[in-house]
């Protein structure tokens, strides 16, 4: 009797078994996509980058609590585009040739020189405050996606040995947000089985406490639990070379920082690659030798793969193509406002945005909670 055996669906497309992806290959991508939208005030690129954001999230996050805490994003960023409107309503002053509405101008003190609330409210403050608003919420939503799709805790597993003694201040940063997403879903689950039938904002005086409050007491007992274990603990590395250490991390830290916004700014983007190596290197510096003094183990480490590495890459390969973008043609980046034109949307931008597109078919499925705990 000859037997046949017809392979599966999972062996005939192995590249495409449920795994996670390494928790820093999303933060990367999802950075990338964020300093893409840093570099334009374009609506079509901004809407753009929410689509590939979002639709990257739809199809490649799991079932975890902290996966749902994409929404809260995109609630927040809304509310950020309303608010930087509404400042341009308050504190625009007139700019721009379309009225649209009349508003009475309130005099302020000499003290105040400069600053006018309130009067006439043009088409172009309405516009500059939206592009503003929606860039800015644009790199907001991206960090959430970031939330969405890594794991914290996998993400705590990586941390550098020199951050080792800083260990319990890290969980609390990385966690709450993640924590905040989960406690919203234990506070609604608990309301429903309550009986609670409040909706919309006659019920947030209800929620916002007891999330807030539940998702820092639960960051505070995984900070807690990793103090017990040993973090924070200096151990016998001598004082100066502690001290040494946290002032060459701290300092390559704010290098990097002043570097990034140099970058970002174009009038100072002469100074800016030049900060940003410096602090790139000091900040190594202090890593290593950070490291060099603490002896830890992690129980099965985090491999980088080649899906892990892609998706890096598809971020920091989007990120690249707008900075280039901007120095060549800058025009379609941002929108004239003075004449007013409508925003124009260019090839090259336009793919740049496209290829953080490709971790939602590179990337491979996220397994369900269920799996992850066999």
């Amino acid at each position: 009797m000859t037997l046949s055996v017809e392979p599966t669906r999972a062996v005939r497309s192995w590249y495409r078994l449920p795994r996670a992806v390494h928790p820093a290959a999303w933060w990367l991508w999802a950075l990338g996509m964020a300093v893409t939208a840093s570099r334009t005030t374009n609506p079509v690129l901004l809407a753009m980058v929410l689509a590939v954001v979002a639709f990257v999230v739809v199809n490649r996050r799991g079932d975890a609590p902290w996966a749902f805490a994409f929404r809260l994003y995109v609630y927040l960023g809304a509310a950020v585009v309303v608010m930087r409107v509404l400042f341009r309503v308050l504190l625009g002053g007139p700019q721009g040739e379309h009225v649209l509405l009349v508003l009475p101008v309130i005099p302020l003190p000499e003290v105040a020189a400069g600053i006018q609330l309130l009067g006439p409210f043009t088409l172009e403050e309405l516009l500059g405050g939206f592009y503003d608003g929606l860039r800015l919420a644009t790199m907001l939503i991206c960090v959430g996606a970031a939330n969405a799709l890594a794991n914290p805790k996998r993400m705590l597993k990586g941390l550098p040995s020199a951050l080792y003694e800083v260990g319990a201040a890290v969980v609390v940063a990385l966690s709450v947000a993640p924590q905040l997403a989960e406690s919203v879903l234990r506070v609604k689950r608990a309301r429903r089985l309550r009986g609670g039938g409040q909706r919309g904002m006659r019920a947030l005086h209800g929620i916002i406490i007891p999330v807030l409050s539940d998702a820092m007491d639960r960051s505070l007992a995984l900070a807690a639990a990793m103090d017990v274990r040993g973090y924070g603990r200096s151990g016998d590395v001598p004082t100066a070379l502690r001290r040494t250490t946290g002032a060459l991390v701290v300092a390559g830290l704010l290098g990097v920082c002043v570097g990034v916004y140099g970058l970002m700014d174009g009038t100072t983007r002469a100074f800016g690659v030049p900060l940003l190596l410096a602090g790139l290197v000091v900040a190594g510096t202090g890593f290593l030798l950070g490291g060099r003094n603490v002896t830890k183990s992690a129980y099965r480490p985090d491999r980088w793969r080649a899906a892990d590495v892609v998706v890096a890459a598809c971020g920091i390969a989007a990120a690249a193509v707008l900075y280039l973008t901007s120095s060549v043609d800058a025009a379609n980046l941002y929108p004239s406002l003075s004449p007013l034109r409508w925003p124009q949307l260019a090839p090259l931008p336009a793919s740049g945005v496209l290829v953080g597109l490709l971790p939602a078919w590179i990337a491979p499925p996220p397994p369900s909670t269920a799996e992850a705990h066999r």
